[in-house]
């Protein structure tokens, strides 16, 4: 039996966990701080304990990774079919490449990655502005029309490189980050790993604005939009604005993405930036699952990690270079099919309900 004494001890130890318990469960920007600190610490340890090769890939990733998490915004939270947004990711890159195009850029890669968020997102408002009062196959259209001219406009500007494109100059790494890179991992900092810390940081952050940014009222009021315009007009939310201030979010973030990609693929020209990109982005979100950033990331990681997985694997098979290239395409063509026969509510939405219908069988 407890004494009094003892019961006085235990008291406040229990009533400061739960405390910090119920906290936990209300906070959303804190559980999300705390996976985006544990992010971090896995793709450190993943950046360290592969080659180069792996880190080109998972910087390849990182950009893939925004560009659809931003499009997950727009698609799967608001309901407006974007098919354009490599021609912003070309906005971003070729904003990179320009404060880039030197052997001593005049701004550090952050603040270039920030001018290059801040171009596309003008990019964006004008574009979403004139589109605001489309909706369904219409602004669908509009935006494949912006995919479509982006790339054969930049070919008329001989300041963009032409169809040879811009080469990117990555500067130095500054001395304190190789010391810090040192101090923290016991190991050197090479270019494509810096680049990968880049990418993987700026998906980390922005992932958490997204992610803060769907709990909050204006993410509320996307799903509104997308649920059912009339009674989300009727309840005061104005759509024109709700449209306009997601296609703004969605394309900062293929700015950004577009910067990044600069960075990681060193060269910035019209042919990396056509529809087939546009059209990949939006597969990645369909794979992963609409509306869900986890499902964003997955389906980056399909579009990454599966067409070399796949020709790997047709080489060891027999098949000539070549042949093992042409079927990666391919093979990623059924997944996708079989994701959307098997699992119409892709991945992460799949994963979602079996484990609800565990839980109401339970």
């Amino acid at each position: 039996m407890p004494t009094t004494t003892e019961t006085a001890v235990k008291d406040p130890a229990a009533r400061g966990a739960g405390a910090l318990r119920r906290r936990w469960e209300h906070s959303a920007l804190l559980r999300h701080l705390a996976l985006a600190l544990l992010g971090l610490l896995v793709v450190t340890l993943l950046i360290e304990t592969t080659g180069s090769f792996a880190n080109s890939q998972l910087a390849s990733m990182a950009y893939l990774g925004i560009a659809a998490g931003g499009l997950t915004v727009l698609t799967g939270l608001n309901g407006q079919l974007s098919l354009g947004h490599g021609a912003f990711m070309a906005v971003g890159a070729y904003t990179t490449a320009l404060f880039l195009d030197g052997e001593t850029p005049a701004l550090p890669l952050p603040v270039v990655l920030a001018a290059a968020t801040l171009v596309t997102l003008a990019v964006g408002a004008a574009v979403g502005v004139a589109a605001a009062r489309l909706h369904g196959p219409y602004i669908a259209g509009a935006t494949l029309a912006l995919a479509v001219a982006v790339p054969g406009v930049v070919l008329h500007f001989e300041s963009l490189g032409g169809e040879q494109g811009l080469g990117v100059r990555m500067p130095e790494i500054p001395t304190w980050v190789l010391d810090a890179a040192y101090f923290v991992t016991g190991s050197e900092l090479h270019p494509t790993k810096y680049v990968a810390y880049i990418g993987w940081t700026a998906l980390v952050v922005t992932y958490l604005l997204l992610a803060n940014l769907m709990r909050s009222r204006v993410g509320r009021t996307w799903r509104a939009v997308r649920d059912d315009e009339v009674a989300a007009e009727i309840a005061g939310v104005h759509l024109g604005r709700a449209r306009v201030l997601a296609f703004v979010v969605s394309t900062a973030c293929a700015g950004l993405a577009g910067g990044v990609m600069a960075m990681a693929v060193r060269i910035t020209a019209p042919s990396g930036f056509s529809l087939t990109l546009s059209l990949t982005l939006l597969s990645a979100v369909v794979l992963g699952g609409l509306g869900s950033l986890t499902g964003a990331l997955i389906g980056s990681a399909l579009l990454t990690f599966l067409p070399h997985l796949v020709t790997d694997l047709g080489v060891d098979a027999g098949l000539t270079d070549v042949r093992a290239a042409e079927l990666a395409p391919a093979v990623y063509g059924l997944t996708m099919i079989a994701v959307i026969l098997v699992a119409p509510a892709g991945i992460t939405g799949t994963v979602r309900g079996f484990l609800r219908r565990r839980r109401g069988a339970a």
